[in-house]
């Protein structure tokens, strides 16, 4: 069962680290797109009017990805009042804690956002700008980035209950 876990771990955490640094690369991305719009508006005064809205989306999507990562590498915001002073193991036992809360919370929004999911399908459902663009593939890849922030959160409950006994998972 040991083996199992920690091949789980380390898939999740592999995953987790391909997502991110591709979400890391969405930054070029939105740069870019922002520099053609301003180019194209200011300098040969033909504004595309989907260059902004693009970098929005990507922006969405930017977050979306990054979350698995984020949880993978304990950069999330922390209130450090009590946690700093606890020991290693009184510190994995809050961890676990939270990480349970947070499952929970991630279930939650993943119900919501698979009944989203299904909405936007069924109505073929568009943001009402110039662009229209279809909401439908944001939708998805909040869906799939919830998933994937599910399996990381699941991950670290694996983690803090090694870390309780003394052992590490990596």
């Amino acid at each position: 069962m040991r083996g199992l876990i920690t091949g789980y771990v380390r898939f999740t955490d592999r995953i987790s680290d391909l997502v991110g640094y591709f979400a890391a690369g969405l930054i070029f991305f939105m740069g870019a797109t922002l520099m053609f719009d301003a180019f194209t508006r200011n300098i040969i005064n033909m504004p595309v009017h989907w260059a902004v809205e693009l970098t929005q989306f990507t922006l969405a999507a930017y977050y979306f990805m990054g979350g698995a990562f984020t949880l993978k590498n304990n950069e999330h915001v922390r209130m450090d009042l009590i946690y700093g002073s606890l020991s290693e193991r009184g510190k994995a036992k809050i961890d676990l804690a939270t990480s349970v809360c947070l499952i929970f919370y991630l279930v939650v929004t993943l119900i919501g956002g698979i009944s989203s999911l299904q909405y936007a399908i069924e109505t073929d459902e568009k943001r009402f700008s110039i662009w229209n663009p279809s909401v439908i593939p944001i939708k998805a890849l909040l869906v799939v980035c919830l998933v994937l922030m599910l399996m990381q959160a699941v991950s670290l409950v694996f983690k803090h209950i090694a870390r309780i006994r003394g052992e590490q998972l990596s």
